[in-house]
């Protein structure tokens, strides 16, 4: 994770750092705020498809949804073949196996085609391509192993907490929210914050020289928005965050915090598109302005 603390102007952005275990970070991020409101975006989603919430009876939004999967841990294990998959356990698959299609996914839960394992904010738009659905698992292009840990480690013990975070936008806008509550929680996407920055794709951000290019564009962008990177942080920028597995980690993360900044200082918007489904249980990324292709 990368953090920015507020400056007399600006703000002060330092390295990445581990995020530790899910289950007290929500508080020691609200520790080290010391009072001030904390605006915290993850790379992981925050919503479950239209499709899928469609047949959820008991919940009236996504926060209420997830407060009650507490009592369905049950829900959070990943099935290991289409006979085990169902609305209650839909996350697929455990591991490589035939028949291991998304359509045969959607199938499984009910749902009417691949296509509705998606939210609308995972859908590609004309700046960038689709993101992951929710509930799969597998491969390199996969988000649910994030929202399993997520979801169930550290936003389900907050939300049942005293003073419990708010969840974006299904808390309404997302800077009212955040003067009115102590912490609030937004989605980021790095490959939409690529857009949001003015990146563009060039390589690979897995490869230590491809994230050294972006380098000055990196701080350019935090230029724009009056944030000054820490010593230690300008020289992980120019080196490419270093040639360690962690680097593509340590570059999405400082990503995540410019869009987060963006919102901030007014450079972005922080609503989300006026859709019943978006705004009660399918969320949006933060920022983003594109709507997904039909």
């Amino acid at each position: 994770m990368c953090l920015a603390f507020p400056r007399q102007e600006g703000w002060r952005l330092e390295p990445p750092e581990p995020v530790g275990p899910p289950q007290t970070l929500l508080a020691r991020l609200r520790t080290r705020a010391a009072g001030a409101p904390v605006a915290f975006g993850i790379d992981c989603p925050l919503g479950v498809p239209r499709a899928y919430a469609a047949g959820l009876t008991e919940a009236a939004d996504f926060p209420t949804f997830l407060r009650q999967l507490r009592d369905r841990p049950g829900f959070f294990n990943v099935a290991a073949t289409l006979a085990d998959i169902s609305p209650a356990s839909p996350f697929y698959p455990a591991r490589g196996v035939a028949g291991m299609k998304r359509l045969a996914h959607a199938t499984a839960l009910g749902l009417p085609d691949a296509a509705a394992l998606c939210r609308a904010c995972d859908r590609a738009t004309a700046e960038r391509p689709a993101g992951a659905p929710v509930f799969w698992t597998l491969g390199a292009n996969q988000s649910g192993k994030a929202a399993i840990s997520a979801w169930r480690d550290m936003l389900i013990p907050a939300l049942h907490a005293p003073d419990p975070p708010c969840l974006w936008p299904f808390a309404g806008r997302f800077l009212k929210t955040l003067r009115e509550a102590p912490l609030v929680v937004a989605e980021t996407y790095p490959a939409e914050a690529m857009r949001q920055l003015g990146l563009h794709i060039a390589g690979s951000k897995r490869r230590q020289p491809d994230r050294a290019a972006y380098a000055a564009d990196i701080l350019r962008a935090m230029h724009q928005c009056a944030a000054i990177p820490a010593n230690r942080l300008r020289q992980a920028i120019l080196e490419g965050f270093g040639p360690g597995e962690s680097g593509e980690d340590q570059f999405d993360c400082v990503l995540g915090v410019l869009c987060v900044l963006g919102v901030l200082t007014g450079t972005r918007p922080d609503t989300a598109p006026d859709d019943y489904w978006i705004k009660a249980w399918e969320g949006w990324v933060l920022g983003q302005t594109a709507l997904p292709r039909r």
